[in-house]
């Protein structure tokens, strides 16, 4: 009997070695025939399953990807700066209220039509003033007084007041005017071409050969939804992705020889976001506790080995002249004295809330479960409530039915604008509901600041009233941790949230 059981388990492990086998040997033929097609699979957090329309889209996750779809007259560099895109060239006039834009000749959409001046001026216009159901206004677009077109390849803009940041805003894309498929198919003038998604599975992007500019290296990029961490790591060691960013370093660690990492930063602003609408977060001396109640650093040592870089505010260190590193430790962690201002607020004894975190997002519900180790240190006792992405949009983000939440808000553009508008009390995307006269009074001054170094003071500002407020408790810029497949090379890390394939190429 016993000869017979060692036998069994003599042939099922000889049985698993050949099945292991069988799949590596499998794995590998794959991601052979995946450089052999010069086609790349990447994994992704979350679906694309809100407007594909860029002036609609409102989550960074579809703005991260569709960055290779679209392009606006102007587009962002990795550096920081804003190059010619589908404009060649513009001047400004010497009061500063023209720009003129001359278009690159033969710049093609997707769909095989030439960008005109009549595209741009439907584009801007249509962003302006918002009137179709779901286009996101550009607030900043409300200065433009008059569009002209001298010409098919000339679009001069005039506008009522001078801005230092007016011409980051012409990375708006610009769409065909006579296409009215956008939403699920769209056709703009990016290096890669929309092919097509498959909800909850994949969007397919091809390379298009009639782009302008420097062309894509890949031929065809697959992007797989993989919203459970277990599974985006199984398929990231069977070789069925070979590429997938927003690592944590817990993953990291998991993955075998086979992958190089390439480390930046999300460019993302990570806090505990707290809805200053609801008890007992309207009260300022509540929100000042749990900032005191929070090391920062040690959220980013005990979640992420260290990796990440602690911020005081809603800017990230790669916004450069913005980033204020002097109210990064404005709250230093003060037990005493976080128990104090509770009990002065009228909760001696603390009290219980709920950190709603998207559950896709591995960083998050890590932040998040070390958060509720540091406040039950004064008494405050949270709960996590993991959620679905959709959900946290529906309910957090637009209804903005929450207590806190864990999340990263990234800038669509380039500007400080775009990271602190947001917090005006009448701004549609202020959903912490952040309400404070001396904050909006600042911003107004932004608006009609022309000298670059006022306007930067003012927006300093800003930041500095977030922070003493205590409008949000602040965590880190997430450092962005990419596992690529060796054998690829051409990660490429922006100031902004985006997911650059163009550079993407299999070595030789």
């Amino acid at each position: 009997m016993k000869k017979k059981f060692l036998a069994l388990v003599l042939l099922m492990t000889l049985l698993g070695t050949v099945l292991s086998g069988c799949g590596d040997g499998s794995a590998a033929e794959t991601q052979k025939g995946r450089a052999d097609t010069n086609e790349l699979v990447i994994g992704i957090a979350q679906d694309l399953d809100d407007s594909l329309d860029p002036h609609k889209t409102v989550k960074a996750g579809t703005r991260e990807v569709m960055f290779n779809v679209f392009e606006g007259l102007m587009k962002p560099t990795p550096d920081g700066d804003l190059t010619p895109a589908i404009a060649e060239r513009y001047e400004v006039s010497e009061d500063r209220m023209t720009y003129t834009f001359h278009l690159r000749e033969g710049v093609q959409f997707h769909n095989g039509e030439t960008v005109t001046a009549e595209d741009v001026v439907y584009s801007i216009q249509r962003c302006a003033a918002a009137t179709e159901t779901g286009i996101v206004q550009v607030e900043a677009f409300s200065v433009i007084q008059a569009i002209e077109t001298p010409d098919d390849k000339t679009v001069a803009i005039t506008i009522s007041e001078a801005s230092n940041e007016f011409i980051s805003y012409m990375t708006t894309a610009i769409l065909p005017a006579d296409y009215d498929k956008q939403d699920t198919d769209p056709v703009g003038t990016g290096p890669f071409k929309f092919v097509s998604r498959t909800a909850q599975d994949s969007v397919v992007l091809e390379k298009f050969d009639g782009y302008w500019g420097t062309p894509a290296q890949l031929d065809k990029v697959t992007l797989k939804i993989m919203e459970n961490a277990d599974s985006l790591m199984m398929s990231l060691q069977s070789g069925a992705i070979d590429l997938c960013a927003h690592l944590t370093s817990t993953q990291v660690a998991q993955l075998e020889k086979d992958f190089n990492v390439a480390e930046g930063t999300m460019n993302l602003v990570q806090a505990m976001y707290l809805n200053n609408a609801v008890a007992p977060f309207d009260d300022v001396r509540v929100r000042q506790a749990l900032c005191y109640a929070v090391d920062k650093q040690e959220i980013i040592d005990l979640a992420f080995d260290g990796y990440g870089s602690p911020i005081g505010s809603s800017m990230y260190p790669a916004f450069g002249k913005y980033f204020d590193d002097s109210l990064t430790n404005y709250y230093t962690r003060d037990v005493e004295k976080a128990k104090a201002l509770l009990a002065e607020a009228g909760y001696p004894d603390g009290f219980d809330m709920t950190i709603t975190v998207p559950s896709n997002y591995k960083p998050h519900m890590d932040t998040a479960e070390v958060l509720v180790q540091q406040l039950a240190q004064i008494g405050v006792n949270a709960a996590i409530e993991p959620i679905e992405w959709e959900s946290w949009v529906s309910d957090v983000y637009a209804g903005r039915q929450f207590q806190s939440t864990v999340v990263g808000v990234d800038a669509s553009t380039m500007t400080a604008r775009a990271l602190l508008e947001r917090f005006t009390s009448d701004y549609g995307k202020n959903f912490i509901n952040y309400n404070n006269a001396e904050y909006d009074a600042l911003f107004q001054q932004t608006l009609t600041a022309y000298d670059d170094a006022e306007q930067t003071a003012i927006y300093k500002q800003m930041l500095a009233n977030l922070t003493e407020n205590a409008a949000n408790v602040y965590i880190q810029d997430l450092a962005d941790l990419v596992a690529v497949r060796k054998g690829v090379e051409g990660v490429t890390f922006y100031p902004i949230y985006v997911l650059d394939l163009a550079n993407l190429h299999y070595t030789a």
